[in-house]
């Protein structure tokens, strides 16, 4: 009884004059349709609107190009403040923005000016040989050396057990990178 009187004091310290007079649930889901009703719900949208439109970009992962580290049909939050004040680094996971809303998750592993191939399934950079403990699958890809041009990174999917057509990687441009994920 003393948890339900404290939280009736708690409530009744947090609301206006008029919400305490009304202040049960049916009240709660059933508001006063007033002026500050109107006036919170614009800013709660607003807001909303903000934070999972630029901020927070909800994206779901429909694909298996980066398993083992992201699950095939998983969620995350794209998070664009990331790379506002900084580049991304090699090893970094990006979420690229592809066309209009649609984004893949990918791994940077070459930076601008650097020379990139794969011989044998293996991932070379600058003539050496990388150590990628996130790709669990063996692969037969092959690649001749590229070098990434000025303003852009190379990405690649960590799943490279499937073939190489079906992936989508190479030079991506910075300004295409979208943020980072989340979690």
């Amino acid at each position: 009884m003393r948890i339900l009187e404290t939280w009736s004091k708690l409530c009744r310290a947090h609301r206006s004059q008029d919400e305490t007079l009304g202040g049960g649930v049916r009240e709660f889901f059933f508001p006063k349709l007033t002026r500050r009703f109107f006036l919170r719900a614009a800013a709660v949208t607003a807001l909303a609107v903000a934070v999972f439109g630029w901020l927070l970009i909800p994206c779901v992962i429909d694909g298996a190009s980066m398993v083992p580290t992201y699950t095939e049909h998983g969620f995350t939050f794209c998070w664009s403040g990331r790379y506002w004040f900084s580049a991304p680094k090699r090893g970094d996971i990006v979420i690229v923005r592809y066309h209009d809303r649609v984004f893949y998750l990918k791994r940077v592993v070459a930076l601008a000016g650097d020379t990139v191939e794969f011989r044998d399934g293996r991932l070379f950079v600058n003539g050496e040989a990388q150590h990628e403990p996130y790709v669990r699958y063996l692969c037969d890809w092959e690649l001749a050396p590229r070098t990434v041009e000025p303003g852009h990174c190379y990405v690649v999917g960590d799943n490279r057990g499937q073939p190489m057509d079906m992936h989508r990687f190479g030079s991506v441009s910075l300004r295409r990178i979208a943020g980072a994920p989340l979690f």
